[in-house]
């Protein structure tokens, strides 16, 4: 659950994005004892610089998850992404 609302990501660069939703997520506290020892799949849309999906892996880990795994549907990839 998102424990503060916070900004909209556009536009931020990624140490904004990390600082933006750092502390942003937890478990809800009925809800740790279905996550702890489990593999939990997170699921988001569009992964930019993964900011929000590290925030929510550790909101998990804490409540005790054994393992996240993430899937995404797409991936931003800027011209400084990509090396050749």
């Amino acid at each position: 659950m998102r424990t503060r609302r916070t900004p909209s990501q556009a536009g931020l660069a990624g140490r904004a994005r990390r600082r933006n939703v750092s502390g942003a997520f937890k478990v809800r506290p009925g809800r740790a004892g279905a996550i702890a020892g489990k593999r939990v799949l997170l699921v988001d849309d569009v992964l930019t610089t993964g900011a929000t999906l590290s925030a929510c892996t550790r909101a998990l880990k804490r409540a005790g998850a054994r393992q996240v795994d993430v899937l995404v549907l797409a991936r931003v990839v800027r011209e400084t992404d990509v090396t050749i």
